[in-house]
């Protein structure tokens, strides 16, 4: 059975850009260019008309901007996946049309193997990022995404732990040099942070983040 070719949208507001991928997939026996747009909005109504199976997009171009035509083609073409395409190393950009729905992220200069390694990737439902990004993107992720426990102080999370062990105020206080009351304090402020409201999910969080076993 003969593998199925990808059909490919290419949008980029440069027309020697556009053409130097075209000819760059034209010469790949499992690829189709089946379109091109010189901005967001035209990639939007050549995606709805010709459901192809990667759009490759330009992050910036003029009118309708690659991340804004990303978040709205799953409603045109729901079985397009895009491979963004940018100048930027710029993690905003590589968080913002990753959220926007893109499955991938690569650098203009990269280079040809990694560009069709990349549309390859992207047709087949896998994720890629030029290396020159990952660690943009590694690093924003850390900033950006905070676990809840990070939230708790060193001697919150102690007493979280006891609670998860299912230790009465008055044990937790004997253990750790606290009062009952000061214990109390502590219990409420937990919850609060975390926005729990039982005993219960107290455990259930804990155990979720390898308090307790």
């Amino acid at each position: 059975m003969a593998q199925e070719v990808i059909t490919i949208l290419l949008a980029d507001d440069h027309a020697v850009v556009r053409n130097g991928f075209r000819h760059l997939l034209a010469a790949q026996w499992d690829m189709e260019v089946v379109g091109e747009a010189a901005d967001g909005l035209e990639a939007l109504r050549k995606a709805e008309e010709l459901q192809p199976q990667v759009a490759v997009m330009d992050v910036t171009m003029p009118g309708l901007n690659g991340i804004e035509a990303t978040r709205r083609l799953a409603s045109v073409s729901p079985r397009t996946r895009v491979l963004a395409l940018s100048m930027h190393k710029d993690s905003v950009y590589v968080r913002e049309i990753l959220r926007a729905g893109a499955k991938g992220y690569l650098l203009k200069d990269s280079s040809e193997a990694d560009f069709l390694e990349a549309v390859r990737a992207v047709a087949h439902g896998k994720g890629y990022l030029s290396t020159e990004v990952s660690e943009a993107v590694i690093d924003d992720y850390r900033r950006h995404v905070t676990n809840p426990i990070d939230l708790l102080s060193t001697r919150e999370r102690e007493v979280l732990q006891h609670i998860a062990e299912s230790r009465t105020n008055k044990e937790i206080a004997a253990a750790l040099h606290l009062s009952v009351y000061t214990v109390e304090a502590h219990r409420g402020r937990i919850m609060e942070k975390l926005n729990l409201h039982s005993i219960g999910e107290l455990v259930r969080f804990a155990v979720r983040n390898g308090l307790v076993d």
